[in-house]
């Protein structure tokens, strides 16, 4: 921080959600804003703070992630920042950067199974298996400007080979894409994450935190937080904004919500600021069991848009909710975690892969009809899991589609008949999960910030007529980064605190890997195998 920001002792912050994207805006306002944390108001209607970035369960109701963010310390400039300040839960005198990186010098990742066909053998990789036509049009998309890219999808770029190389393989199930998502954001990654272009096949950038992304990130800046005096509201459902406008400028005047004890008002007073989360990848997602599909929510389900789409009416620099949020066929997939009772399937995943857990990063199965993917972990997943337990996690692209061993939709399937697809594909006997507990999880828009959207569909962390509202989301507009990762939620927050509250320090720029030509010659020589 520098000396000449000033203190904002009588500034009161109001952030509505309790997702990464709050937790570290209200960080940020502590640190560098120099805002008292008791000054500082979280607000989540959920009762548990983190977001989209869960961690639940025990071993005898099984353990549950929606999703892990993939990390690397060559690029999430802002993450870093923040985490260098964070301490350890379990390394005192340590911050969880340090952790962190000590952990993946102890355990670096080498994929030797990154792709698996329907023989049950490893694909080679080596080759992208581009031809010269797939070459000139991946060439020709990533150097397009994005006024030329619009709202068209990636399939309006590329040719239909393109999605049957081992290239879009790896690529589309490391990161989630859709051959039908934007062609905006596809770029944006090649861009952002060229450095990994030449070794997607080890996955040998990707970075792990010790434990599930809950219990050591959120976690440890909780724990922060809360010794900083921050308030929090759980069990709060923001409804509506009372708002003016003054001198062309939208003011926030009041917060609307709901509590167990009933409605609640609460006055914005001037120099007062409010922070709002607005969309979410994981709303209306729902878990099933080993005996039960999860229920197919929607929209109706779930408010999660509903006071963006209420914010959005009439001021469009406010976004267009619509963009990302009208589809759930094109941005749903589905994930599963599995708690074992056993080693026997680890064992035999270990000498098959030749990976130990937690070096091989995702092995995605090329020929299965809902492309899915499993990764194991370095042991344990879980602060509270047990030594004699072991968990895993799976994701599928296609949910909708028929199995190759079991008949019908992923999204009817219970726990049990994603493990016995799982063992098809894998040809293991179904003793390996014998004493296994899946639990799948349903999330109809985990990818809407994948979706076509125009420039104008996605607000700035402070849009230019807004006085003391900021937005801080996956959902907002950030030059050059990449939705889908917990850098991008964290910039937005950083980028909305200095600027609203005026910090003279200047936010970590996105670094140019893209621009160095080591990196360009090596994704040239990836390319041309």
């Amino acid at each position: 921080m520098s000396a000449s920001t000033p203190s904002n002792t009588r500034t009161k912050a109001y952030l509505i959600g309790g997702g990464i994207g709050s937790m570290a805006a209200a960080a940020f306002m502590i640190r560098d804003a120099r805002i008292p944390g008791a000054n500082i108001h979280i607000l989540e209607a959920s009762p548990l703070l983190g977001g989209s970035l869960d961690g639940a369960g025990d071993p005898e109701a099984g353990y549950s992630l929606r999703g892990g963010r993939m990390l690397t310390t060559d690029n999430y400039e802002c993450t870093w920042d923040l985490f260098k300040s964070i301490p350890s839960l379990q390394n005192p005198g340590r911050s969880v950067f340090e952790e962190t990186v000590t952990f993946n010098e102890q355990n670096r990742a080498h994929s030797q199974a990154r792709l698996v066909d329907c023989r049950r053998a490893k694909v080679p990789v080596e080759s992208m298996g581009f031809s010269m036509r797939d070459r000139l049009e991946l060439l020709k998309l990533s150097n397009a400007d994005e006024i030329s890219l619009g709202t068209s999808k990636i399939t309006d770029w590329l040719s239909p080979s393109f999605f049957e190389t081992e290239f879009w393989y790896m690529w589309a199930t490391t990161f989630a894409f859709q051959p039908w998502h934007s062609a905006v954001e596809f770029k944006r990654y090649l861009h952002r994450f060229m450095l990994e272009f030449s070794r997607i096949e080890t996955l040998g950038g990707v970075k792990r935190t010790v434990y599930n992304q809950y219990d050591s990130m959120v976690r440890p800046l909780q724990a922060w937080l809360i010794h900083q005096g921050v308030q929090f509201s759980m069990g709060c459902k923001v409804t509506d904004l009372e708002h003016v406008m003054q001198d062309d400028k939208f003011v926030v005047t009041a917060i609307h919500s709901l509590h167990a004890s009933g409605p609640t008002r609460t006055a914005v007073d001037a120099g007062d600021f409010v922070f709002f989360q607005n969309g979410s990848m994981t709303d209306a997602s729902s878990l099933g069991s080993m005996h039960r599909a999860p229920a197919p929510l929607t929209k109706l389900d779930s408010g999660g848009w509903a006071l963006w789409e209420k914010l959005a009416v009439g001021h469009p620099e406010f976004g267009n909710p619509a963009a990302f949020n009208s589809s759930i066929a094109e941005s749903s997939w589905e994930s599963f975690t599995v708690t074992l009772k056993d080693t026997a399937f680890f064992d035999k995943m270990q000498q098959f892969s030749g990976n130990v857990a937690g070096t091989g990063g995702l092995v995605t199965f090329k020929d299965s009809n809902w492309l899915m993917s499993i990764v194991l972990a370095r042991q344990p997943h879980f602060m509270n899991q047990p030594a004699d337990v072991q968990v895993f996690w799976g994701y599928a692209l296609f949910p909708d589609r028929i199995g190759n061993f079991v008949a019908k939709p992923m999204a009817e399937c219970s726990g049990a008949q994603i493990l016995q697809e799982l063992c098809g594909h894998l040809r293991f006997d179904a003793d390996v999960v014998e004493h296994a507990n899946c639990i799948p999880c349903r999330m109809p828009y985990i990818t809407s910030m994948f979706m076509p959207r125009a420039y104008s569909d996605r607000p700035l962390p402070v849009p230019a007529t807004s006085k003391n509202l900021a937005f801080i989301s996956q959902f907002v507009e950030i030059a050059d980064d990449v939705v889908f990762t917990v850098e991008y939620s964290v910039r937005a927050a950083q980028m909305a605190v200095y600027t609203l509250l005026g910090v003279d320090r200047q936010v970590p720029p996105v670094t140019a890997h893209d621009k160095s030509i080591k990196t360009q010659f090596e994704a040239v020589l990836k390319a041309l195998k």
